[in-house]
């Protein structure tokens, strides 16, 4: 589990991360939510990549994912998430227990059917800033219901072997320190 800061809040200052949760949702929707989708994972967050290029917001989201979702992966310390390990990590993911329904299943739930170039950092970032500001981070306050981290390939699961995975539950703590 990872306590702290709210990482939308350390990734761009002037940016409202509740105005950022709902350009991702709203990203099919509209043309505006796409616009400020791109300005905003574009932004330098002022610190450097590894490589001493400017680190971005979607540099920065890759990264939290990699170190929150992407472990089995023995990634480099800083290393971001890429296409693979958020698509192999995204069906893993649940709202509140491991199971098939897909209001809890979290990549169900948001209609990512498939994750791919074109939209894995979206997914990413659509995974961070909904536990800092969207509905997950609202249950987790009220409901008490977190994201979980089942196994790999619960599609070819039994429905046994669903409910007696291996899970981890990950959540931010808002307020306090890291």
């Amino acid at each position: 589990m990872i306590e702290g800061e709210a990482i939308m809040a350390s990734l761009a200052k002037d940016v409202d991360p509740k105005e950022f949760y709902d350009a991702v949702v709203g990203f099919d929707e509209s043309d505006e939510a796409q616009e400020f989708y791109y300005q905003v994972m574009d932004m330098p967050t002022g610190r450097k990549n590894g490589d001493g290029s400017d680190e971005t917001v979607r540099d920065r989201i890759l990264k939290a994912y990699a170190v929150l979702f992407c472990e089995e992966y023995d990634l480099e310390p800083g290393a971001k998430a890429g296409v693979d390990e958020v698509a192999d990590t995204a069906d893993r993911l649940y709202i509140g227990g491991a199971g098939y329904d897909p209001q809890h299943w979290y990549r169900m739930k948001y209609h990512f059917p498939v994750i791919d170039d074109d939209n894995y950092d979206r997914f990413a970032a659509l995974v961070l800033s909904d536990m800092n500001s969207g509905p997950l981070h609202e249950a987790a306050l009220n409901d008490g219901d977190t994201l979980v981290v089942g196994e790999a390939d619960p599609l070819h699961m039994t429905k046994e072997q669903r409910e007696n995975q291996k899970v981890k539950s990950v959540s931010l703590n808002a307020g306090g320190d890291r």
